[in-house]
């Protein structure tokens, strides 16, 4: 059982820049429509602030601190609740922190929370909340 006394834990705060090339590659591969290529200062698509998450120093920062073996692990879901809009050449602090830890089925799915604040300096763009499932049985 992952230990429950993680919830709370505030994980390093990174930032990560938000960069025209990779915007566009993600435009590509999702095939937005109309929009093949970002341009600098052009708002980012809506998910995409995952994807700048993944790209922090250490994206499977939780899962060891927990001790979650990958092979056990399936994305649960996503939320994303935007404060203001995030636009490409914007420089992102991400600060994640586990916010919630709990289990179904006597203990055979475990579900951990993550919650990430974004920001750009002082003004908070987006919350987003990501849930983990891990099998037990």
């Amino acid at each position: 059982m992952i230990d429950k006394a993680f919830v709370g834990r505030v994980l390093p705060r990174f930032e990560v820049l938000a960069e025209c090339g990779a915007v566009s590659a993600f435009l590509r591969a999702t095939a937005a429509p109309g929009c093949q290529a970002a341009q600098e200062g052009s708002q980012l698509p809506p998910t995409y602030l995952f994807c700048l998450e993944m790209q922090g120093p250490d994206p499977a920062a939780m899962r060891k601190l927990l001790g979650i073996d990958i092979g056990r692990v399936l994305h649960g879901e996503e939320l994303f609740v935007y404060h203001a809009p995030a636009h490409v050449g914007d420089l992102l602090a991400f600060e994640p922190r586990i916010a919630d830890i709990y289990d179904k089925r006597a203990g055979e799915l475990e579900f951990v929370v993550r919650e990430t604040r974004v920001w750009r300096g002082e003004t908070a763009i987006a919350t987003l909340r990501n849930t983990t499932v891990v099998r037990n049985g």
